[in-house]
């Protein structure tokens, strides 16, 4: 470790880790204790440029990228226990590290999941945080993608596209112009796409009831495909039971942006998961008591096609694409 890598760390890092077994951060790992749980790990990292705009404030980026792991770990069943971080800067610049990092513990402490370690370095390229986040289930209780069954329900959280306009407005395309006048509306769809909302509250609700589940990433309908391939079932959706926040609403009623777009950006980070018919009103009841919003959409079917989206008349949907992709 360089003096500087040591400083930094020192600084900015050492008060995130509060769990015992992260040792103040002056050992080269940590020990996280299994409880008789099962530890799940999951991980992913948010690249400037990519993730994340080179304007966007320190804090929210600390944020997206401790909150896209929680979001995983929420899918999963699990409760967070803690989390390891690798961060590479161009330079050790104050102005940026201080809010960085007080973001990052502000959501360290809200979540319950301490920093326990990692590595600080050096790039010429852009700005990237990798994170591989731990939590716990009881032993064999990890919720899968596999295991969704004809006659689930297809039941997703908060609402969906939101986020993908954010980046829109961020990047002054054609939802900037429609909301020139709505400064909320731009403010929250911004907000959805810089600082997502895991919801790790409805973790024990998806492990109760939950035949299969998935954090939505990379867009509703790419994700659900992925879970209904790894289920080995298909899917019908009603496309206009998608649950959608105001200002997203309005805009696919002007025409701003049509729904393959809302169904397709990605950066939701809520909740889609398969739920028995006769397990529903318990997930709905436990959602309720968790302050989540949760909305069925659709119905698991046998099959192995790609899953259908049907509009308001029983149309099928025509989608140029299911997903983003990465490359």
């Amino acid at each position: 470790m360089s003096s500087g890598e040591d400083s930094l760390i020192v600084r900015y890092l050492k008060p995130l880790a509060t769990d015992p077994g992260a040792f103040g951060l002056v050992d080269d790992a940590a020990v996280l204790k299994a409880a008789g749980d099962d530890i799940v790990v999951t991980t992913d990292a948010v690249v400037e440029g990519v993730h994340f705009l080179p304007q966007d404030p320190p804090d929210t980026i600390a944020r997206k990228a401790l909150r896209v792991n929680l979001s995983d770990l929420a899918a999963k069943g699990a409760a967070p226990a803690g989390f390891v971080l690798t961060l590479a800067l161009r330079d050790a610049d104050d102005a940026w590290l201080e809010p960085f990092a007080r973001g990052l513990g502000e959501d360290a402490r809200l979540f319950g999941c301490p920093l326990l370690g990692g590595d600080t370095v050096s790039t010429p390229g852009p700005l990237m945080i990798s994170i591989t986040a731990f939590g716990r289930v009881p032993a064999g209780r990890m919720v899968h993608r596999s295991g969704a069954k004809p006659g689930d329900r297809v039941v997703v959280t908060g609402t969906i596209g939101d986020a993908a306009l954010g980046l829109g407005i961020l990047k002054g395309g054609a939802a900037a112009t429609a909301l020139a006048g709505d400064a909320a509306a731009r403010e929250m769809l911004a907000g959805r796409y810089r600082v997502p909302q895991p919801r790790n509250a409805l973790a024990k609700a998806v492990r109760d009831h939950a035949h299969a589940a998935i954090d939505v990433s990379d867009g509703l309908a790419g994700d659900l495909a992925k879970l209904c391939g790894a289920s080995g079932v298909s899917a019908v959706i009603d496309a206009p039971s998608i649950p959608l926040s105001a200002a997203t609403a309005a805009l696919l009623a002007r025409g701003t942006v049509g729904i393959e777009t809302i169904v397709s950006g990605g950066d939701d980070y809520e909740i889609l998961c398969a739920i028995p018919e006769d397990s529903f009103e318990a997930f709905v009841q436990a959602a309720g008591q968790a302050g989540v919003a949760v909305t069925s959409i659709g119905m698991v079917v046998a099959g192995s096609s790609v899953p259908r989206f049907l509009d308001g008349e029983g149309a099928e949907l025509a989608l140029p694409r299911l997903s983003y992709s990465h490359f």
